[in-house]
């Protein structure tokens, strides 16, 4: 199988180069979902999320209030290392499972916004980046996700910087134009994937 590394700054068009790929036949490992799962309610990882950060983290329902909790850690490196070392190591053995269930000449797809941040690109055949430039990811989170322009900036400095994850890429997919353009970009991208996965296999 073929082991892929999916990531790109906060609103340049991952998701939608994650959707297509999904679409084309690839195994897509969403570690956003397998974050969400790490602290759903019942887990092992929501209790030591309360316990390290108290229950005005959960909402009524005793489910994790992610408004709450990222308003505790956002700001706060500290507080943020501390909720990682909770869901991280969760997310990493829910990857490997989902990867090694995966038939043999898949295209698994690691769809990871930290990818680089979290020097997670051992292991992988090929690192994917979605671009696009920061001011047009500012605007769409504006425009897209009702942020605020101070909000939305802050979110895309939180990240690794274009020049680290651009170094960090073999393959860059330009995120800047219409969805349907990024789309055809994914279709050609997987006209190799595919080959060269079945190659393997074969």
């Amino acid at each position: 199988m073929l082991q892929i590394g999916l990531t790109g700054g906060i609103a340049a068009g991952k998701s939608t180069a994650a959707a297509r790929l999904a679409e084309l036949g690839a195994v897509v490992i969403d570690a956003d979902v397998l974050a969400r799962e790490a602290v759903a309610p019942g887990t092992p990882g929501l209790a030591a999320v309360v316990e390290a950060f108290g229950r005005g983290v959960l909402s009524e329902q005793g489910a994790l209030d992610r408004a709450a909790l990222g308003r505790l850690v956002f700001a706060d490196p500290e507080a943020r290392a501390r909720l990682e070392a909770i869901v991280h190591p969760e997310v990493g053995r829910r990857r490997a499972e989902l990867a090694a269930a995966a038939a043999p000449g898949a295209v698994v797809v690691h769809d990871v916004p930290l990818l680089v941040e979290k020097g997670l690109t051992a292991g992988l055949d090929l690192v994917v980046v979605v671009d696009a430039p920061d001011d047009l990811r500012v605007r769409r989170l504006v425009d897209g996700r009702g942020l605020s322009p101070e909000e939305a900036r802050a979110r895309v400095a939180a990240q690794a910087s274009r020049p680290e994850r651009l170094a960090a890429a073999d393959v860059v997919l330009d995120g800047s134009g219409p969805a349907d353009a990024l789309r055809a970009q994914v279709d050609r991208l997987w006209e190799r994937l595919d080959g060269a996965a079945a190659s393997a296999h074969g």
